[in-house]
C-alpha cells in the first residue's frame, strides 16, 4: 500500500528519532543526562491534581465535551489574558481551547492554506511550522533571523520579495530556541507588514512566564486582532506538558474558521482536564515566582556548563533554554553527537530549528541541578 504524497516532503520529527538512539544508549547502561527535551520535570500546582482527581466522578466526567472547551474554562483563559497581558477577549467568542498548542498549528494551517500558498517561517524556528506546511502541499518560505539583529524579523528584507502568496505569518516570541523577545517597536512594524500584505500573523507564546518579568502579548497592540491570532500553553508556565492543553486568542471569525476545522476533528477535551486547567489558570504571581526561582538556579548551572564547553551565550534572554554559539568552524551535530558518545550528555543542535541555526546548540532547563552537576562534572 503506498503512502500519501505528501509524507514524501516530510520527516520523523527530530525528538521521535533522536530519543530511539538515546534510549538506546541508556538500554546499554549508559547514564544519559538529557539536556535536549523541553519537557518540564517539576510537578504542576497541587490545586490542579485535586482539581482533575475530585472530577472523576462528577455526572458529566466521562461524556463528549465541547468543542470549544467548558463555558468556565474559556472564562478562566480570557480572565488570564486580562491579568497578564492587559488583553481583554469575549470568552464566548474570542477564545478556543486547544489540545494542546500544536493541535492549534495544525488546525490553523488546514483553515486558511490551499496548495500552493506561501507560508513565512522562522528561520531559526520551531519545526512544527514547516513539517505541517508540507504536509498540507503549500510552500514554506524561510525569513531569516540573525543575532546581529537580536533575532527578530528584517522587514526590510521581506518587503523586497514577492509577497504575493503568502498567506501565513509565524511569529514565536519569546522566540524559540533563542529566547530573543521582540520590541513593541517590532511588534507595530509586522502588524502594519501583515495589514499592507494581507497576510495572517501567529504569534506562539507558550514562554512568557519563564524567566520573564514582563509577559506580553501581540493582541495588546493596537490594530493587532484585526490581523494576528495568538497561540499560548499551559505545558511550560505550568509543568502540564502531558495534559495538552492550549489555547487560541483572536477575533471571532478567525476563530469561526478554526473552530470549522478542529469540530470535525475531535470530540472535545478531557472533562478532568479542563477543571484541572481552570485551576492553574487561578494561580497567583507566587507560582511563577517560585517556578522561576528554580529555573533561574539550573539557568546558572547551565551557563557554567555552555562555559566549560566553550560555548558563548546572551544572559539576557528568556524561556525554558540556553541557546548557545559553539566556537567557530565546529559543526553543530557533530558536536553534539560527540558529546552524548563521549559523556553521555544529549543536547540539541541548532540546526534541528533551521539552517540559521548551526554553529549552535541549545540546552533545556528542564533536568535536575544534580543531573547539571553530573554534567558539568563529566565535561
Amino acid at each position: 500500500m503506498e503512502v500519501a504524497n505528501r509524507l514524501q516532503s516530510v520527516e520523523e520529527y527530530y525528538f521521535s528519532k533522536k530519543l530511539k538512539e538515546v534510549n538506546a544508549l541508556k538500554a546499554k547502561g549508559n547514564p544519559i543526562v538529557n539536556l535536549g527535551i523541553g519537557s518540564p520535570d517539576l510537578q504542576p500546582p497541587e490545586k490542579v491534581i485535586a482539581a482533575i482527581t475530585s472530577s472523576f466522578k462528577d455526572a458529566n466526567a466521562h461524556k463528549y465535551q465541547s468543542y470549544q472547551g467548558l463555558p468556565e474554562l474559556r472564562e478562566a483563559m480570557a480572565g488570564f489574558y486580562d491579568e497578564h497581558f492587559k488583553v481583554t477577549m469575549d470568552s464566548a467568542t474570542e477564545v478556543l481551547p486547544l489540545m494542546g498548542s500544536k493541535e492549534g498549528i495544525m488546525h490553523i494551517s488546514m483553515a486558511f492554506l490551499n496548495e500552493g500558498d506561501q507560508v513565512l517561517i522562522p528561520n531559526p524556528g520551531y519545526p512544527t511550522y514547516t513539517s505541517v506546511t508540507k504536509l498540507l502541499q503549500a510552500e514554506p518560505v524561510f525569513y531569516d533571523l540573525e543575532e546581529a539583529n537580536d533575532w527578530c524579523p528584517n522587514i526590510e528584507v521581506l518587503e523586497q520579495q514577492d509577497l504575493s502568496k503568502v498567506k501565513l505569518m509565524w511569529l514565536s516570541y519569546p522566540h524559540m530556541p533563542t529566547g530573543a523577545k521582540a520590541s513593541k517597536t517590532v511588534f507595530e512594524d509586522l502588524i502594519a507588514f501583515a495589514k499592507k500584505h494581507e497576510i495572517l500573523l501567529i504569534n506562539d507564546n507558550p514562554y512568557s512566564f519563564i524567566l520573564n518579568d514582563d509577559p506580553f502579548s501581540i493582541l495588546s497592540m493596537d490594530g493587532a486582532k484585526e490581523v494576528c491570532l495568538e497561540l499560548n500553553s499551559l505545558s511550560k508556565t505550568f509543568n502540564m506538558a502531558g495534559w495538552r492543553v492550549g489555547m487560541l486568542i483572536g477575533n471571532q471569525a478567525l476563530l469561526n474558521a478554526v473552530l470549522k476545522v478542529k469540530s470535525n476533528m475531535d470530540s472535545g477535551m478531557f472533562y478532568g482536564i479542563q477543571k484541572g486547567a481552570i485551576e492553574a489558570l487561578k494561580c497567583s504571581n507566587l507560582w511563577f515566582e517560585n517556578l522561576n526561582e528554580i529555573y533561574e538556579k539550573r539557568r546558572r548551572l547551565i551557563w557554567e556548563l555552555a562555559t566549560k564547553l566553550n560555548c558563548t551565550f546572551d544572559k539576557d534572554t528568556n524561556g525554558l533554554f540556553v541557546w548557545a554559539k559553539l566556537p567557530s568552524s565546529i559543526k553543530s551535530e557533530e558536536f553534539i553527537d560527540k558529546l552524548l558518545n563521549e559523556n553521555h550528555i544529549f543536547i540539541t543542535p541548532g540546526t534541528v530549528f533551521g539552517t540559521q541555526g548551526e554553529g549552535y546548540v541549545r540546552f533545556s532547563l528542564c533536568a535536575s541541578s544534580k543531573s547539571i552537576k553530573e554534567a558539568i562534572a563529566r565535561v
